[in-house]
């Protein structure tokens, strides 16, 4: 049961439209023939008056959010073809190119002008814009979403990627974590909100109402983040299963047919999926103090509850380990590996014999050949998840989120999950970062200075 992310959109999209509709509902002005939905070239020039008219601010906040919401309504009812030529009109026309931000700041020196004047000559007036629509219903979303298309257009054509980072600033301030609310998400919850549960899910997928019954048992905790002007809309979730010590291996962690625990039993609190649900949020981080925040409630819910860790996947280290083995070859190995091979292999030696083992179909399955190679690619993980890049941070995107949260590399777990998708990008092995709450603060230090926090089995793993 994987319910289609786009029937959530159309249905968000139509929502987004009736609100502008209600909002424009009685407004004075003539506006003229309706733009037509391709937005042809000879449409522009109209649609552009239309935009004038939101910037000048004329006849008071209430006409500036009719006209603002005219102007949404305008943008919903166009094709694909014709919201990106909007799109595009709006980065083009209406960004802050470099050399107008330079005269700018030269028009600001010569003058005498406080700074905050050049702060305000500075913001690009289609930010300024779509900065109208946060007194609009659901105009909020409204800018969301619309900055996901410039994301997405942003890939080909600059000045929709620029026009996408100065919305970053505004969209920060709209959604800091003190104006969010946290939210536990149970079987319950409306069946719309369900429905994006499903949707949303980027980790491990729900495929079926027992699937998403069993995430949201007694035993199963999932919470959300919700900002005021969207409470329908989550913004990202995380999934938590409450257990008696470190979970190892996810299928075994959501299998639907297992007992249900004994909440009272269990002493760990097990963050096994965050998934962000705002596209148009990228860039915009609200991970580190929803993981917080929620162990801060499950402390204050369920004391019993002692140790809060991680399930989480490696999603760069097949890479990383094909990469070993082709460049450095037997110089990846140890001399001990490079001997463990011989008894399961004899037509290869070395890194050559590693490939060929990995290249066999089901080779988890043969307990010798996982056998030899399970000493190999363990350390090889913890080579990766302790390294650093020239700026310092973590290899693995996802050992960056949890240090910077102030988490340790805690346990590498071997066949951890065993699906398609954890072969693809780890073979098959996955990690617990721990959070030790009175620790955290100081872990965050440690790896804001560019050391990695990690167990001694990690470290001692890694040194091999």
């Amino acid at each position: 049961m994987v319910l289609p992310l786009s029937s959530t959109v159309d249905r968000t999209i139509e929502r987004l439209r009736n609100a502008f509709v209600e909002t424009t509902r009685g407004a004075r002005e003539v506006v003229g023939a309706p733009i037509r939905p391709d937005l042809p070239d000879d449409d522009i020039p109209r649609l552009k008056g239309r935009i004038d008219a939101c910037l000048e601010g004329k006849g008071g906040e209430t006409a500036q959010r009719r006209r603002a919401a005219e102007l949404g309504q305008t943008y919903l009812s166009l094709s694909a073809a014709g919201r990106r030529k909007f799109l595009l009109t709006l980065a083009h026309d209406y960004g802050l190119p470099r050399e107008a931000a330079l005269a700018t700041v030269e028009q600001w020196r010569a003058s005498k002008e406080a700074p905050r004047a050049l702060v305000k000559a500075l913001e690009p007036p289609a930010v300024r814009l779509l900065r109208e629509f946060v007194g609009v219903p659901q105009g909020v979303k409204f800018v969301v979403d619309l900055r996901a298309e410039l994301l997405t257009l942003g890939k080909s054509d600059a000045a929709a990627r620029m026009l996408s980072e100065d919305l970053r600033p505004l969209l920060g301030a709209w959604f800091d974590v003190g104006f969010l609310d946290l939210v536990r998400i149970d079987w319950e919850a409306p069946a719309s909100l369900l429905e994006k549960f499903v949707a949303y899910e980027a980790v491990h997928a729900i495929r079926s109402w027992r699937d998403l019954k069993n995430r949201l048992d007694s035993d199963r905790r999932c919470f959300a983040f919700f900002h005021p002007r969207m409470p329908d809309e989550p913004l990202i979730f995380v999934e938590v299963a409450l257990v008696d010590g470190l979970a190892g291996n996810v299928q075994r962690l959501l299998d639907a047919r297992a007992a249900t625990h004994d909440v009272r039993q269990a002493n760990t609190a097990i963050f096994y999926s965050i998934s962000n649900c705002q596209q148009g949020l990228a860039g915009i981080s609200f991970g580190n103090f929803l993981i917080k925040r929620v162990a801060d409630q499950l402390a204050r819910d369920l004391p019993n509850i002692k140790e809060f860790a991680t399930l989480s996947p490696i999603p760069g280290l097949r890479h990383y380990i094909d990469g070993r083995l082709k460049t450095d070859g037997d110089q990846a190995l140890t001399p001990a590996e490079i001997a463990s091979l011989a008894p399961v292999i004899d037509e290869a030696t070395g890194a050559a014999a590693v490939r060929k083992l990995l290249d066999r179909p089901v080779w988890w399955e043969v307990p010798a050949i996982s056998k030899a190679l399970r000493p190999i690619l363990s350390r090889l993980a913890a080579k990766y998840l302790t390294a650093t890049d020239e700026r310092g941070r973590a290899i693995d995107r996802v050992a960056h989120f949890h240090l910077g949260n102030g988490a340790i590399v805690e346990r590498l777990n071997w066949l951890g999950d065993t699906s398609a998708n954890g072969f693809r990008q780890s073979y098959a092995m996955m990690v617990n970062y721990r959070y030790k709450l009175a620790d955290v603060d100081a872990n965050h230090e440690a790896y804001a200075s560019g050391r990695v926090v990690a167990s001694r089995e990690v470290r001692a793993l890694a040194k091999g």
